[in-house]
């Protein structure tokens, strides 16, 4: 299994949907993975599993607003899909009104 350490910066929308769907309610402590990386220095991270893949995002403030803000970009698409189910029951007739 492949093992990828990813930057905040540097996420997919996939990733952030994993991150997403993993922590709902945001991430704590207790889901903190820290390691020493190359340079010796500590590194927190999430992780999060595809099929093949481990991925470990770095954690940091902005990676909580990023989630954060996916999740309300995420809810303005599913608020949008309702108000398009509505406009497939109206009936529109292809006639043209005579009272012109």
């Amino acid at each position: 299994m492949k093992r990828v350490i990813v930057d905040y910066a540097k996420l997919t929308n996939e990733i952030l949907t994993l991150l997403v769907e993993k922590f709902p309610e945001g991430y704590d402590d207790s889901d903190i993975i820290r390691f020493k990386n190359a340079k010796n220095e500590t590194v927190e991270a999430v992780e999060v599993r595809t099929e093949d893949t481990i991925y470990l995002v770095k954690v940091s403030t902005k990676l909580a607003d990023r989630i954060e803000n996916f999740e309300d970009d995420d809810d303005d698409v599913d608020a949008g899909s309702e108000d398009m189910d509505a406009l497939k029951d109206l009936e529109i007739s292809d006639e043209e009104d005579s009272d012109d």
